[in-house]
């Protein structure tokens, strides 16, 4: 049967400020699953996104969330640049019902583009609960642009959304721009007809009006553009000339004229058609921050509500963990069992149930655990609770030189350290982007989770929760120490004060969570089938040769690597084979625990006896020190180097993570040995 493609194809933005509910309405769009955080700075890259509606492909693309078109973080300038030099067809501008007058500062500025665009009033089921009332319509003519109140999560209002895209790029489009004022307005007029008699400007200045206000504005992006692309300095010279005579009869600088008369358009909109309750009570945010953000009650909250996850992460993993250690032990022996009756080599035998099995099961054991943190986290995100938590912890982290938005990247850290790099990017200062990318490697990704749940229930049975919690406190610990000691010797300098706005709580949707924890899930296994699998058979390569050398012996090649390597682990109470696991985990963390199940060559997937051969309680948890402070993966050192562009500050990632982690660990084995534990 022939499927016939579609007769038109139409390019729309996403934009909005952060969180918004713009990328659950790219979602709701799209049917994609892009993952939704309930703070602002999780999407920092354009995101594509196809659905054809009525026979015509609409791309749409995510852009980062912006409160300005003057972008201040890379972030916001991929959005602006976007907007800018790309032309979508049409844009669809997501609001925040609930904070409306703030959002439509934003519209403001994409009136002016010349886009056609539609506005989707998102969290109006918020709106209604809270008693406020919005006109729509009123609105709708006030901006001229089709208003549609929308809720991302259930869907609500996406088909008309969608229907007024299609209709407003094929039809005619009245904007109503800011009024600027009678001397302000002539001014901007005089740069259109200054850059309109410029011929080499005519492809960039489609978007006249918003350009010429951004000259007057003295935006340096915008200068550079037009001045350097027009190479005539006589132009430069005379916008330069209109804007100080604005300047000197309105007694303020041009930035401020300009976002003063947008920030007033907003307003009087606002109280046009937004009517509130007559008795504006407290909402029910509002009571349980009085809880979650006391000055003295706030941040032992938190920690309570950490301690609990890392505790339900080992209880209700517990079982499922020995049914899946009990499968693999099952599908090794019932393997080597059928090798045996087949007459297959010793050496296939021995890649499969040493290698592969042993190798990628060792980590798979451990799946249980990551689904139920990654459960538990999601709650806290999707809820609204864990963007307050960067507000708990700001004044500590000032006076540790951090950023407070740097907590952002730090929290998406506890994930993957990939995505908390780049989400770096909503900072706008270059020193603060550097200082928090360079502490991001400390904090407890997920991939180190396996090697600590293993370590921490055979050393640490009684306790393994407590374990794990302080390997997450002593994260944070050396992320902000480290910090200090950098801003002092490295970054000086003020910080930046730390402004975020802070969500409104809601209930978690089971759908969302159980997305985002398969998500998350579907990707470590994933990585157990492609990455620990490859790094599996290399590693059960290296114990099984030269040929006729016993499996894991001190005779093979991996032993050759690891005695070379053991003086730099002996400190701490390791071996060769805890060498070996090292080297290999700087591919992935996950290898180490293959590295150890490989190498051990116990034939328990659990391993047990054979750790206690290799490590003692002691050495354990220092070879776990370790482990969490050193470099977390290759693709970290490469998107370390792909942001801060520079190869020495990438060096610099790797070497204090390796000096620290050799630091830490023998202080720990060498105390807890004076202190008689072992």
């Amino acid at each position: 049967m022939e499927t016939s493609s579609p007769s038109q194809k139409i390019r729309v933005a996403v934009a909005g400020n952060p969180n918004s509910g713009k990328t659950s309405i790219f979602n709701a769009l799209t049917g994609m699953r892009q993952h939704v955080g309930n703070w602002p700075g999780v999407t920092v890259e354009k995101i594509v996104g196809h659905a054809v509606y009525d026979d015509i492909d609409i791309e749409f693309i995510d852009l980062p969330g912006t409160y300005s078109l003057s972008p201040y973080s890379p972030d916001e300038r991929v959005a602006r640049d976007f907007l800018l030099f790309e032309r979508p067809d049409a844009v669809c501008v997501v609001v925040d019902g609930t904070s409306l007058e703030r959002s439509l500062y934003l519209v403001a500025q994409i009136v002016e583009l010349n886009i056609p665009f539609v506005l989707a009033l998102n969290m109006i089921d918020i709106v209604e609960a809270r008693g406020m009332k919005i006109d729509t319509e009123k609105l709708s003519a006030l901006i001229g642009a089709p208003v549609v109140p929308t809720v991302a999560r259930s869907r609500r209002g996406i088909r008309e959304l969608v229907r007024e895209i299609i209709h407003i790029k094929d039809n005619e489009y009245y904007p109503v721009p800011v009024d600027y004022g009678k001397e302000t307005e002539r001014a901007i007029l005089n740069v259109v007809e200054k850059i309109s008699l410029a011929p080499q400007l005519a492809k960039k200045c489609h978007t006249g009006r918003f350009i010429s206000a951004m000259l007057l504005a003295g935006d340096p992006e915008i200068e550079g553009l037009i001045y350097g692309a027009s190479e005539n300095s006589e132009l430069e010279a005379e916008i330069a000339e209109l804007r100080m005579k604005l300047e000197a009869r309105e007694r303020t600088d041009g930035e401020t004229i300009l976002a003063n008369a947008r920030h007033g358009w907003a307003s009087g909109i606002f109280h046009e058609v937004v009517e509130h309750p007559t008795h504006d009570e407290p909402t029910v945010t509002d009571k349980i921050d009085d809880v979650l953000l006391h000055k003295f009650l706030g941040l032992p909250i938190f920690g309570v509500a950490m301690f609990l996850v890392f505790m339900a992460t080992f209880g209700l993993g517990r079982f499922p963990t020995v049914w899946i250690e009990a499968f693999f032990g099952w599908l090794g022996g019932s393997l080597d069992g059928l090798f045996a009756s087949l007459g297959a080599p010793e050496i296939l035998n021995s890649l499969v149930v040493n290698g592969i099995i042993e190798g990628v099961g060792g980590v798979l054991v451990f799946l249980p655990n990551i689904a139920i943190l990654f459960f538990f986290v999601a709650i806290l995100e999707d809820s609204g609770y864990m963007a307050r938590a960067a507000f708990l912890v700001d004044n500590i982290m000032h006076r540790m030189g951090l950023h407070g938005k740097s907590f952002i990247p730090i929290i998406l850290g506890f994930g993957c350290t990939v995505p908390a790099v780049m989400a770096t990017r909503t900072l706008e200062n270059r020193e603060d982007r550097l200082l928090t990318i360079l502490i991001l490697p400390f904090v407890l990704c997920s991939a180190r989770i396996p090697v600590f749940v293993l370590l921490s229930s055979i050393f640490f049975a009684r306790c393994a929760g407590i374990v794990m919690f302080s390997m997450y406190l002593l994260s944070i610990l050396v992320a902000i120490f480290t910090a200090k000691l950098l801003k002092t010797a490295i970054f000086p300098g003020l910080t930046t004060p730390f402004v975020m706005e802070l969500p409104p709580y809601h209930v978690p949707s089971l759908r969302g969570i159980l997305l985002h924890t398969w998500e998350r899930s579907w990707a470590f296994i994933r990585k157990a089938g492609t990455v620990i699998l490859v790094g599996s058979v290399i590693i059960w390569a290296l114990g099984s040769m030269p040929p006729g050398a016993e499996y894991a012996s001190e005779g093979t090649w991996a032993a050759s690597i690891g005695k070379f390597l053991e003086p730099l682990v002996k400190p701490f109470g390791s071996n060769w084979i805890g060498a070996v696991a090292l080297l290999f985990g700087f591919a992935a963390k996950e290898i180490v625990v293959s590295t150890l199940t490989v190498l051990a060559g116990a034939g328990d997937i659990a391993l047990g006896g054979a750790m206690r051969e290799i490590f003692t309680p002691l050495s354990a948890y220092a070879f776990m020190v370790f482990t969490l402070i050193y470099t977390p993966c290759i693709a970290t050192v490469a998107v370390i180097k792909k942001e801060t562009q520079s190869w020495k500050w990438t060096a610099v990632s790797v070497a204090l993570g390796l000096a620290l982690a050799w630091i830490l660990a023998t202080l720990v084995y060498t105390v807890g040995s004076v202190l008689g534990f072992s």
